[in-house]
């Protein structure tokens, strides 16, 4: 597929997304707060063997190649487990390209028309891949390298998106705290009073990680349930869960709330793994895991990403359910002191989730990144 002189091309081999893969991190290269994701990792992610998420998804990569260079990629999905399929809506997404109008034109076109071909009537992005993954393009924050997990994009790719005819369709805010601080003297006054009866806390026990994880994991899928754009999780997704929190999770970091003995909630805080990696250039070998290694299990960071937070529903709006989210966040927070942590983001947090906006708020934290997903109605 070609237009004009960019030449469009489907990614198909191993070769070809690696070469998906390096195109923004070429991008980044004189940007000094991008983070060069690791390559192994993305490989495993972009792939149905490393991401169960292809198990009910439909998923095509594409490369634009100019004058013999790789300048651009796009994806396009459609993920039959988002309630929002039913309505015609597919996702594009892991959009990055030079600052060339007529890349971003033939890349958008391309992943259009695949779209418009399996039925669906409006695209939605950027989502990286699954809207429980990487989630919005980066409009305001770009002083501040990414957390883990998190998008980093150049400055002039919002221009370039509203130029091929999206729109605003929802923003996404990543709160930032400093683990110093305490929170507001009010709440803190409440939680120093102990726990209400029925409410126990506790930390995650890794010799029962697996349950541990289907029991987050259900408490994720309803307190998330009633969320724009939110698709539940499934069981082989929960088992990768559970497998990436085994290299990541510091126990004293992950606590559940339970009232009258029934998980209620829950929090996780994980090393931000950029802060380890900004310097491997994406590169795990020869040394690279071993710097990795030492700086995660000897130095210790001093950032980490809450990407997990939940209560259930049924319990969210009754007395004991409404301090939880205090709760696990003075829990959390403390243990981060403990071991030498000095920040943390909260995130990713949709601008009408005004609950959990309200907590944030509420408990100091400041929004400190702004990330957008653009909508266009496919004609």
């Amino acid at each position: 597929m070609a237009s004009g002189g960019v030449h469009i091309v489907p990614v198909g081999s191993k070769a070809e997304l690696d070469r998906f893969i390096r195109v923004p991190m070429r991008l980044g290269e004189r940007d000094p707060n991008y983070i060069a994701p690791l390559i192994i990792e993305r490989g495993e992610s972009l792939t149905a063997k490393g991401n169960p998420f292809f198990e009910h998804a439909d998923v095509q990569f594409w490369l634009a190649v100019k004058d013999g260079r790789d300048v651009g990629r796009i994806s396009a999905q459609i993920d039959h487990l988002n309630p929002q399929t039913a309505e015609g809506v597919g996702h594009f997404g892991l959009i990055a390209a030079e600052d060339d109008p007529e890349v971003f034109a033939a890349l958008f076109a391309t992943a259009e028309a695949w779209l418009k071909a399996k039925g669906c009537k409006t695209a939605i992005g950027p989502v990286n891949l699954s809207t429980n993954e990487e989630v919005g393009l980066l409009v305001e924050g770009h002083d501040n390298p990414p957390m883990f997990m998190m998008s980093h994009d150049p400055r002039y790719t919002p221009g370039r998106i509203e130029g091929a005819g999206y729109a605003r369709a929802k923003d996404i805010f990543a709160y930032v705290c400093s683990v110093a601080d305490d929170l507001p003297a009010p709440i803190l006054r409440r939680i120093r009073k102990g726990l209400p009866e029925g409410v126990t806390l506790r930390t995650l026990e890794m010799k029962r990680l697996d349950e541990e994880v289907r029991t987050l994991t259900g408490i994720l899928n309803d307190a998330w349930s009633g969320n724009w754009g939110f698709t539940p999780t499934t069981e082989a997704e929960t088992k990768a869960l559970a497998t990436t929190l085994k290299l990541l999770i510091d126990a004293r970091l992950a606590w559940f709330a339970e009232i009258d003995g029934e998980p209620a909630g829950f929090m996780i805080l994980l090393p931000n793994i950029n802060e380890a990696i900004a310097d491997l250039k994406g590169k795990l070998f020869p040394f690279g895991f071993l710097k990795l290694l030492w700086r995660l299990k000897v130095k210790g960071p001093k950032t980490g990403r809450v990407p997990l937070m939940g209560v259930k529903r049924k319990f969210a709006s009754t007395r004991r359910g409404q301090l939880l989210p205090f709760q696990l966040i003075d829990a959390v927070a403390r243990a981060a002191r403990e071991l030498g942590y000095e920040r943390y983001e909260l995130s990713w947090i949709l601008e009408d989730n005004v609950a959990m906006r309200r907590i944030c708020d509420a408990g100091g934290a400041k929004v400190y990144k702004t990330y957008r997903l653009y909508e266009k109605a496919l004609a």
